[in-house]
């Protein structure tokens, strides 16, 4: 029988030949080991008998759904392994997650301790190498039957309208869709990581469980440098790294709000001044609009049916009023204030909005998930004609923004969500009108499946850090829904109203969020322009400290963001603690420096020499002015 790839190639295969004997044949294809099988678009289980004229790819750990089936049969594993120690545990769920998986358990209490056992009697099971075995379950009855004594699995198959089925591997045997590995031989490398409260199915009102979280890898390279990687983003967590330096800091008294230090506003105000440049070259007009705003508004832009559960509520004079968890409903209003002509358009309005979402506090995690946080939105209202060509000066000016901070991305597209407002013929020429301006512009992109805003589809910007990282920064949302809401239009050229098209669009996106990825990419140390401390000057000894002073005062006219370290501290140890606050340029001033009128400059552990004020001055100005990455380096007249 003949069997299509992926890739258009065709395989020639025995009658009754089977996803192993495909995998087999292309064994020197394959990057790694052969994990399931995608059929005719489906997954399934390597083993499938396979059909003549199957459209087929086997799926390795290189590929996305390979890795997210390798991780949930891990998580079978895991949960056998601690039924093994701990007989009295019910399991409830495992799924894969971002990075490895979890398992949720009842009647279990462990600590980091126990780790180490669960591990070793994991590796137990991978030398006993079972293949797990699909079951099908005729009814609920025989699923209810099997497992009777676990309340969490009756009610899931209570839940269940499809077909149930489980997954069999040697004493165990779990609720499961599928696929899943051959045999558990394949998970080669394996690390129990944290344990953590969590709640059935998230509702504090339900029991509490234990979560165990836990990586998998199919050899133990990967996971020795899975290991490393962690171990340099904990070096880099903002929420250290800015504690650190003193940027900014969390209170109980307001979670999820974060406090900005004068030193974080330094980096903020200069992300600030940057961004105010770019959008003014790029033709954008500034607003600023309420913070809380009346129910009736959200109501009429949507967000009261399908966002109510993220919003603050406040009631004044007997009325409700939400503090905007977003920004475009008040531009809507800024809209309407007048009429305008086709001659007008493109408009481009941007405000800084800070804004209010109600997120569980146990999502709260640093700068990267805050409930108070401040968007760098812009609504941009078009004419239809002109949507391909103002999506492509948004990716271009994100674009040239992300390059200042060394910052790669790549773009998805995502399409309309289960919740959603709007028509079938509004989505599809809403989406159909981002693809036709990616692809007429020649960009490459992903498409994400049902990830679209409620009001409308996005192309959404990832950006990679430093150590490969990618976050959801900048976002580009075309929408029709909100202008027809709130009856928005423009006078054409024959003098007749039409509706406007829209744009919502951010580049930082959540600007805490856009701070604490820059920490984290920078590790601390950044570029000069950005540096709260740009330069520290330190006298060998008292007799120095009045030409420090006077030194420090031609840098502060200059503009440039230095101080004297007054410390009797040894040279050495001064050294040692601008290093760690991560100073930019060290300046040494003894003996030498006073008679000659000159600075010795020290950068990344290295002695740089002897320069006079104005050689450093102008030096670091052009370094700043022209916002280049960090330098290490006194540029000579």
């Amino acid at each position: 029988m003949e069997i299509t790839l992926s890739d258009g190639e065709t395989v020639e295969l025995e009658g009754g030949s089977g996803g192993i004997e495909l995998a087999r044949k292309l064994k020197k294809k394959l990057e790694g080991p052969a994990i399931a099988l995608r059929v005719n678009g489906e997954l399934r289980d390597l083993k499938t008998a396979l059909r003549n004229r199957d459209e087929v790819q086997v799926l390795t750990f290189s590929d996305p759904d390979g890795q997210d089936i390798f991780w949930h049969s891990s998580a079978h594993l895991l949960a056998q392994a601690v039924l093994r120690l701990y007989p009295d545990a019910q399991p409830t769920i495992g799924p894969s997650i971002e990075s490895g998986f979890y398992y949720d358990f009842a009647n279990l209490s462990i600590t980091e301790a126990e780790f180490p056992r669960i591990e070793d009697e994991m590796a137990k099971i991978v030398k006993e190498r079972f293949e797990p075995r699909r079951i099908e379950y005729k009814s609920k009855d025989e699923a209810l039957k099997e497992f009777n004594g676990n309340p969490f699995k009756t009610e899931l198959i209570e839940s269940q309208s499809a077909t149930i089925s489980a997954y069999q591997q040697g004493e165990f045997t779990d609720l499961c869709l599928g696929p899943h590995l051959p045999h558990t031989g394949l998970i080669q490398a394996f690390k129990v990581m944290k344990t953590s409260g969590a709640y059935w199915r998230a509702d504090a009102a339900n029991e509490q469980l234990t979560r165990v979280y836990a990586i998998s890898f199919p050899d133990k390279k990967q996971l020795s440098a899975h290991l490393r990687f962690l171990e340099e983003a904990k070096k880099r967590d903002h929420r250290v790294v800015g504690r650190q330096l003193d940027l900014f800091s969390f209170h109980i008294e307001a979670p999820g709000m974060p406090f900005f230090h004068p030193k974080g506003m330094i980096i903020w105000d200069e992300l600030m001044k940057y961004w105010e440049e770019e959008h003014k070259k790029a033709g954008y007009t500034k607003i600023k609009t309420p913070v809380m705003l009346s129910q009736e508004l959200w109501e009429k832009s949507g967000h009261w049916e399908n966002y109510r559960e993220n919003m603050y509520v406040s009631e004044i004079e007997e009325k409700a009023f939400i503090i905007k968890p977003m920004n475009c409903p008040g531009g809507m209003l800024f809209y309407k204030e007048h009429q305008y002509s086709y001659k007008q358009l493109p408009m481009r309005v941007a405000e800084i909005g800070n804004v209010h979402r109600h997120e569980m506090s146990g999502a709260l995690s640093g700068l990267f998930r805050v409930r108070s946080f401040h968007q760098d939105d812009a609504h941009i209202f078009m004419k239809p004609v002109d949507i391909s060509s103002e999506i492509k000066n948004v990716l271009d000016l994100s674009a040239r923004m992300y390059q200042v901070f060394g910052l790669e991305y790549h773009l998805e597209l995502s399409t309309r969500p289960e919740k959603s407002i709007g028509n079938d013929q509004q989505w599809n020429e809403a989406t159909k009108g981002l693809k036709d301006a990616l692809d007429s512009g020649g960009y490459d992109y992903v498409i994400n499946e049902g990830d679209g805003a409620f009001y409308g589809p996005k192309i959404d910007m990832h950006i990679r850090d430093a150590i490969g990282r990618t976050w959801q920064c900048g976002t580009v949302q075309l929408d029709m829904m909100l202008p027809e809401r709130f009856d928005l239009s423009y006078i054409t050229d024959d003098g007749s109203k039409k509706r406007p098209v829209m744009i919502h669009r951010v580049v930082y996106g959540s600007i805490e969020r856009f701070f604490g990825v820059l920490v984290e990419h920078f590790a601390g140390k950044f570029p000069l322009w950005l540096s709260p401390v740009q330069l520290r000057i330190l006298p060998v000894n008292e007799n120095h400290i009045a030409y420090a002073e006077k030194i420090n005062q031609l840098f502060d006219k200059a503009g440039l963001r230095g101080e004297v370290d007054h410390t009797s501290e040894s040279i050495s140890k001064k050294v040692r603690l601008a290093q760690l606050d991560q100073v930019n340029y060290i300046m040494v001033v003894g003996e030498k420096e006073l008679e000659a009128d000159t600075v010795t400059v020290r950068a990344s552990n290295q002695v740089l020499g002897a320069y006079s004020p104005l050689q450093v001055i102008k030096s670091l100005q052009k370094e700043i002015k022209d916002r280049l990455p960090r330098q290490n380096q006194i540029q000579r007249d």
